[in-house]
């Protein structure tokens, strides 16, 4: 923020759209996005990940907002509805929903990025902004938009693309470039075979972080002429950037630390390995992500609920926990609770114990089980005596998803509970 003036970035913060695309469903979180969009699941103790990117929209002073819907859009709907109306229409400001409702072809959902900005053109043009923000729905970081959206007013930019590094052997899951000297996309391709590595840095490439900044002109021509392409997927990684590299000035925003100038915190919770470790990160002395970070607070919608509670205190039954991070209407009865995250409304009984576990919210755990490195969804009750995370062949007999590193997914479905409850 210190190269900017602060009247120059709240001046193009209060001219700035932020569309929020939220509509994915992210299948590699496997059981979590059965009935959920990967923007509704839960994160943190006690927001969703949408929050992130409707947080940094209202710390950076960019007030106008759309958040656009299409996979199992219930939940997250309700939770903007409820947590997200503070804001004051009569001063122009507002987080509104935008569905895929098919506004220009009736037989079409939103078919890619692009054309889910295609397709609510009218809307776009109706509230006249001068820049548009374009945003992921489903990643967890801290980021002054308004310096982005400044660095790409002061460099004449027709897009500018927030980047950050990843290892080379991550970065087939991204859309990947080359710049030059000056910061200027040369290069970019989506979730390559063959990644290009930064030139002198072998281990990392360049990747888009799915953070675009446009002159509101520029977008509606850039995303008409992509409709009108058949060919097209109508993508902005696979499409729009690659075919306007070569014509315009497509420039490169490094997202980093504004005090050490370091990489910022950046995670795609796209896993269940990735998610577990994500929220479990936050409970460290010094966790990467600071939640409790005052000048820049995560806002969400939570429930009025008393504050988390522990009982008994005899030498086998003592309500604990340690090293973990507990939300409000938790009762920890006579268990142990170590190295873990619970959510809210969450009940563990007695002589129960919890380990390196992420416990969404409204979950009881009866008495004597044993849960250990697993992720337990919303809604779950698990049954007294329940072993989890403890066996991984008694667990896939169960139906439980083990990944990959080893977490055990358990769901209400799984158990016979709940089947299409809202989560």
């Amino acid at each position: 923020m210190s190269s900017y003036h602060p009247r120059f970035v709240s001046r193009i913060t209060r001219n700035t759209l932020a569309l929020i695309l939220a509509g994915g469903r992210g299948s590699r979180l496997m059981h979590l996005t059965n009935w959920r969009s990967k923007p509704a699941v839960p994160f943190g103790g006690k927001f969703r990940i949408v929050d992130f990117p409707l947080s940094n929209c209202i710390n950076s002073g960019i007030r106008r907002i759309a958040v656009l819907t299409q996979y199992k859009a219930h939940s997250l709907i309700l939770h903007i509805q409820k947590g997200w109306g503070f804001l004051r229409g009569e001063f122009g400001e507002f987080v509104e929903l935008w569905p895929a409702q098919q506004r220009i072809i009736e037989s079409a959902w939103y078919s890619g990025t692009a054309d889910a900005v295609f397709q609510n053109l009218d809307i776009i043009r109706n509230h006249n902004p001068e820049y548009i923000l374009i945003l992921a729905g489903d990643h967890i970081y801290k980021m002054d938009y308004g310096t982005m959206v400044a660095r790409h007013v002061e460099t004449g930019a027709d897009m500018t693309v927030g980047c950050i590094e990843v290892e080379l052997k991550r970065a087939r899951e991204f859309g990947i470039m080359s710049v030059d000297a000056e910061g200027r996309v040369r290069h970019f391709e989506e979730k390559p075979q063959n990644p290009t590595p930064i030139p002198g840095r072998e281990g990392l490439a360049l990747a888009s972080m799915g953070i675009y900044v446009f002159n509101r002109d520029f977008l509606l021509e850039q995303v008409i002429k992509d409709a009108d392409t058949r060919t097209s997927s109508h993508d902005f990684g696979k499409d729009i950037i690659p075919s306007i590299i070569d014509k315009y000035r497509v420039l490169a925003y490094p997202f980093r630390d504004v005090r050490s100038g370091a990489q910022a915190y950046w995670r795609d919770v796209g896993t269940v390995d990735a998610f577990w470790e994500a929220n479990l990160e936050l409970i460290g002395v010094t966790p990467p992500l600071d939640l409790y970070d005052k000048t820049w607070p995560m806002w969400t919608y939570q429930e009025q609920l008393p504050p988390a509670k522990f009982v008994f205190d005899d030498e086998d039954r003592r309500g604990m926990a340690v090293d973990s991070m507990v939300s409000g209407g938790c009762i920890i009865s006579g268990a142990v609770v170590r190295h873990s995250l619970l959510f809210s409304n969450v009940r563990v009984n007695s002589y129960a114990k919890v380990q390196d576990s992420v416990i969404l919210p409204d979950v009881e755990i009866g008495r004597r089980c044993h849960i250990h490195k697993a992720v337990i969804d919303r809604h779950c009750h698990i049954a007294e005596g329940t072993s989890i995370g403890i066996d991984p062949e008694v667990d896939r007999a169960r139906g439980f998803h083990i990944t990959a590193g080893g977490v055990t997914l358990v769901t209400p479905e799984m158990l016979g509970q709940g089947v299409n409850t809202v989560r």
